[in-house]
């Protein structure tokens, strides 16, 4: 395994939340898939999803759409040191970053995606880092205990590792949750879950949900 094919994220409404994806991100359903799932779910599920993007104002663009499609804010758009970026919680509870390193637009406005990243919020990122690196995952970069970012293969989701409470406070929300991640990673592997719960099942044909 070398990537990440696609992620899925178990909801309660598939049609609603896929409806949603495509109306307001213009995600791939090959990407990020949708199915339904009632399993027990409390507080922070322990990800963020982030869509990189090339400018601000197609930060905006993606932002106010995910706000008429039915997200909420839990953190506005704003300037950092970093770039600029903002923080919504999709209607079936998945949380967003919509960011650019940016600082000024330099080309007409779109909704555009550049890429598409999973943050995994882990206890303990140097353990995690192991564990995935032993499942055939390669470190592009490395920042000791605090973030590791993998080198997966282009057009695929790019996976990230962060300590929990960290992810937790970049999302707005407090760190505590229980119960099901909703939330399935597919590749070239046999199932297995990592040392945080995190489940990987084989990439499977794309079924639309009904």
């Amino acid at each position: 395994m070398n990537s990440i094919d696609s992620v899925t994220l178990e909801v309660a409404d598939p049609t609603a939340a896929a409806r949603f994806y495509s109306g307001a991100f213009g995600l791939d359903p090959s990407r990020v898939r949708v199915r339904s799932c009632e399993a027990p779910t409390t507080g922070f599920r322990g990800f963020t999803l982030s869509l990189v993007v090339s400018q601000p104002g197609n930060v905006d663009a993606l932002f106010a759409a995910a706000l008429d499609a039915g997200a909420t804010v839990l953190k506005p758009a704003s300037k950092s040191l970093w770039g600029y970026g903002g923080v919504v919680r999709a209607p079936d509870g998945t949380i967003w970053q919509i960011a650019t390193s940016a600082r000024k637009d330099t080309g007409p406005v779109t909704r555009d995606v550049d890429e598409l990243v999973l943050l995994l919020g882990v206890e303990d990122v140097r353990a995690s880092k192991q564990f995935y690196v032993e499942q055939g995952l390669t470190v592009g970069k490395s920042f000791g205990g605090k973030y590791v970012e993998f080198a997966t293969a282009p057009g695929t989701v790019r996976l990230s590792l962060y300590k929990r409470r960290a992810l937790a406070k970049v999302a707005g929300v407090p760190a505590d949750g229980t119960g099901s991640h909703r939330l399935v990673l597919s590749g070239a592997t046999d199932p297995f879950s990592d040392p945080d719960g995190f489940a990987w099942e084989p990439t499977a044909p794309l079924t639309v949900a009904n």
